[in-house]
């Protein structure tokens, strides 16, 4: 089999609410996902030894790596003996609230599911997603959705209006852990309705905005330059941040003269890894 090459899209968080806390210690959450044309690259390549192998992440060891962890959850299923091997190009970067190490391993059980034979529905795909992470799930479903929950309970939106994004990521590395654990952070925002956004978008924000501006320097500047083109939000815990701007923008000018690097991005309505998957 010739390597299946497939992208991995991106997503925003338009806002993030902490609407509570759960006796297990989970916060319970309010979002919108968007997804965005940044892409990873996947290829998947059969192996003739029974093993998975995942190239492309040497950075992260083999127990933390989501797509290989993604690959061993559908072993049990498997109708082959083949093993896989599973390339990674990454475009969207790590640790900044992008969701791409989540996008990676969603669509490394959808692609798997397919190769392997598994033949599990999205149903038990959602239920392994949850085990590797609350953002894995959207990319499953693979539409912009409204969540709750600790990410897990998705509602689809298939009427966010098309935007076009202007997204930096600050240099620094942000714990979400340690955003989570500081004592300032709200976390008994009122729970909303998509309704309510709908109406009044820029009413929403991100309860961690605040503290990240705060605690890193960084995320302080990209919010300051990038203040200059619309309202500016923080993604996820971060520590990217982004503005929505016109079609007709000229970002080279604005990419030019940012603090940070940056990537222009357009919204999706589905991810491209549904049709692909269907395909195969």
């Amino acid at each position: 089999m010739n390597p299946i090459r497939i992208p991995s899209p991106a997503k925003l968080n338009l806002f993030l609410h902490i609407t509570g806390r759960r006796q297990d210690g989970y916060h319970e959450l309010q979002t919108i996902f968007a997804l965005i044309d940044l892409y990873d690259y996947l290829s998947f390549e059969y192996t003739v030894q029974d093993h998975i192998e995942v190239k492309g992440l040497q950075q992260v060891e083999q127990q933390h790596n989501l797509i290989y962890r993604a690959a061993q959850l559908l072993l049990p299923y498997r109708k082959t003996t083949q093993g896989c091997s599973i390339t990674l190009e990454k475009h969207i970067p790590m640790g900044a609230g992008l969701g791409g190490g989540s996008s990676n391993a969603a669509t490394t059980l959808l692609v798997l599911n397919k190769l392997w034979q598994c033949g599990l529905d999205q149903s038990q795909l959602l239920d392994l997603a949850i085990q590797l992470g609350a953002d894995v799930p959207i990319f499953i479903y693979g539409q912009n959705a409204w969540a709750e929950g600790i990410g897990e309970i998705i509602t689809p939106i298939t009427d966010l209006p098309e935007k076009r994004y202007l997204i930096l990521k600050p240099d620094c590395f942000i714990s979400t852990q340690s955003l989570f654990s500081q004592k300032l952070l709200t976390r008994n925002s009122k729970p909303t309705k998509f309704a309510a956004y709908q109406q009044n978008p820029s009413d929403f924000g991100n309860n961690f905005e605040a503290i990240a501006r705060t605690l890193y320097p960084e995320v302080e500047q990209a919010f300051q330059y990038l203040n200059q083109y619309g309202k500016v939000r923080l993604t996820g815990t971060g520590a990217c941040v982004f503005v929505e701007i016109d079609c007709d923008a000229d970002t080279d000018v604005m990419l030019t003269h940012a603090p940070y690097p940056g990537y222009v991005a357009n919204s999706l309505t589905s991810s491209p890894v549904l049709d692909i998957v269907q395909s195969l």
